[in-house]
């Protein structure tokens, strides 16, 4: 089992919290609506199979808003109506940035979501993307379990199985 990168090195995990609360805290600043920062966070990690990434913002995105089908279509973003042309810029970048290097097509559609976007919420999305591949980084490096959980999202709590002395 591999060393998990938070618990091996906590100052550093702290460290990482706090970029990451700052880049939050600007994204909303510059006007990254939550729901379109979830958004990235789970299509990032969807690209990178980051399992415990995935769990933790699905329910994050579910909770700021994003409906449930939204999050079943988020790989196929670019077919359909499902998806606004805000929400199709931010997936652009989410894509572009977490796909590297930048390709004639990435760029493409990265300027087009700069166009859509403007320079603030661009940036913002931006860094969304950086940080949340990071993170997919350390939960994968760490192989950080995914809990079970109930159609809520609360921690599903196994039972132990009872002795024989406790059955009777």
């Amino acid at each position: 089992m591999r060393p998990f990168l938070d618990k091996a090195a906590p100052d550093v995990w702290r460290a990482a919290q706090a970029y990451s609360a700052a880049v939050v805290e600007a994204a909303e600043e510059r006007g990254l609506e939550t729901t379109a920062t979830e958004l990235v966070k789970v299509r990032a990690s969807q690209l990178n199979g980051c399992a415990f990434c995935l769990d933790l913002h699905s329910r994050q995105a579910r909770h700021a808003g994003v409906p449930q089908q939204k999050l079943d279509l988020l790989p196929a973003w670019r077919e359909g109506a499902a998806f606004t042309s805000r929400e199709r810029a931010v997936l652009a970048i989410a894509e572009a940035a977490t796909r590297l290097p930048l390709t004639e097509d990435s760029r493409a559609e990265i300027d087009a979501a700069r166009a859509e976007l403007g320079e603030d919420v661009f940036v913002a999305a931006e860094w969304v993307a950086v940080a949340i591949n990071a993170f997919n980084r350390i939960s994968i490096l760490s192989e950080h379990p995914v809990q079970p959980r109930d159609a809520d999202g609360r921690l599903i709590r196994e039972r132990p199985t009872p002795s024989p002395e406790e059955k009777k």
